[in-house]
């Protein structure tokens, strides 16, 4: 049965060296970000992420979105950092904003797609547990904590799931209810908003001009 800790109470290196340690077991946890209770788990272990998957019921060829620790971090998995973006990682990280970048080829990870979209889409969370967790663990793969299709659980009482699909479920309370990240994608032919969401495209657009 999945344990609950209260993030309200007791040290944060704890809670983190508890949640680290189930991620290197090979476990799915469940965290506060900034909007919505999360599922998250090895981003290198892809049957974890499958499992992931299984548990929201995702179709096939789905793939988890990434959050890393630092701007820094995307070094090691990202193939083409241009000026463009690391200007917007620079503004917006940590924070509301998903980059929807090219991967290295080769990465002993498979998302959910099959390695087949060549995208990942990736952020530095805001939200100080998230930003902690990936600090200490390296790039984990998340997805909401809802069935495919329900709207983001915005308490752990949301979060639909057998207490056996987890190994723990990290509280923060109910979750104040905001918007979405915006979503960016860039590649060589540009830098395109594909959502507007927690940041507006003219602030995108006071760093990308040409933004299509």
């Amino acid at each position: 049965m999945a344990k609950t800790v209260d993030l309200k109470k007791g040290e944060l290196a704890r809670h983190v060296s508890k949640a680290a340690k189930a991620i290197a077991d090979g476990y799915i946890i469940a965290i506060p970000m900034e909007n919505s209770y999360a599922f998250a788990c090895d981003a290198f272990r892809a049957d974890t992420v499958r499992a992931m998957h299984v548990l929201r019921g995702d179709s096939i060829f789905t793939a988890a979105q990434v959050i890393v620790g630092s701007a820094k971090t995307t070094n090691g998995i990202i193939r083409e950092i241009t000026p463009e973006i690391k200007a917007l990682m620079r503004k917006f990280w940590p924070g509301m904003l998903s980059l929807n970048l090219r991967p290295y080829e080769g990465l002993s990870w498979d998302l959910g797609d099959a390695n087949q979209l060549d995208r990942v889409s990736v952020r530095v969370p805001r939200a100080t547990f998230a930003k902690a967790l990936t600090a200490h663990t390296g790039p984990l793969a998340i997805a909401s904590a809802a069935r495919k299709g329900l709207q983001p659980p915005l308490t752990l009482d949301e979060v639909l799931v057998m207490d056996t699909d987890l190994a723990i479920k990290f509280n923060n309370g109910k979750l104040r209810k905001s918007a979405q990240s915006t979503i960016v994608e860039a590649d060589e032919s540009g830098v395109r908003l594909l959502r507007e969401g927690a940041i507006s495209r003219a602030e995108i657009k006071k760093i990308v001009p040409n933004l299509g």
